[in-house]
């Protein structure tokens, strides 16, 4: 039983990702619709994910010899050397988009940092976990796995996760200026 997992009954090869984990099945509509913040399309976050894609515009995120360029909720306070080693679900940023998001994104409006960070290793999924039921698997809640671990594969993931290291702060009035 340990090697049993939950699939869709007409399943696609598209549907897992390169690690065999289960993703939400969602529409693609590009352009049409209205940015709906705190819900990002699966599709659109792994794939800003994978590629380091601005979460805005999808070109490329800004990236210098600092690192790649993160805008996050300030969360300076929940732990020494925040954010390193932290685990995102946020895709990076460019530079162009950073007054766009500062100024759309209800989330960043409570207080945003930018940050540069050198290594973000895919870390993992974030998405909705399920046991074995007696009929159909059961519902347990949402849960942040890494790949290692068994329990993914009862997973349908909505957000690939990474993990920032070695980063720094940098001041969104010199991102602003950029522009």
């Amino acid at each position: 039983m340990a090697s049993r997992r939950h699939g869709y009954a007409n399943e696609l090869e598209s549907d897992r990702d390169d690690h065999g984990v289960l993703w939400q099945q969602v529409t693609a509509r590009h352009g049409l619709g209205r940015p709906e913040f705190g819900k990002v399309h699966p599709g659109r976050q792994r794939r800003a994910m994978i590629e380091l894609l601005c979460q805005v515009c999808a070109g490329p995120a800004d990236r210098t010899r600092d690192g790649v360029l993160w805008l996050l909720r300030d969360h300076r306070g929940d732990w020494k050397g925040w954010p390193d080693g932290m685990g995102s679900v946020d895709p990076p940023v460019c530079a162009p988009c950073v007054t766009i998001s500062l100024r759309r994104c209800p989330a960043l409006q409570r207080g945003a940092v930018a940050v540069r960070a050198r290594e973000f290793p895919i870390a993992g999924v974030r998405g909705t976990l399920y046991r074995q039921g007696p009929l159909v698997p059961a519902v347990v809640g949402i849960a942040n796995l890494p790949y290692e671990d068994p329990k993914v594969r009862w997973m349908v993931a909505a957000s690939q996760i990474r993990e920032l290291r070695r980063c720094t702060f940098v001041a969104t009035e010199e991102l602003l200026c950029q522009v």
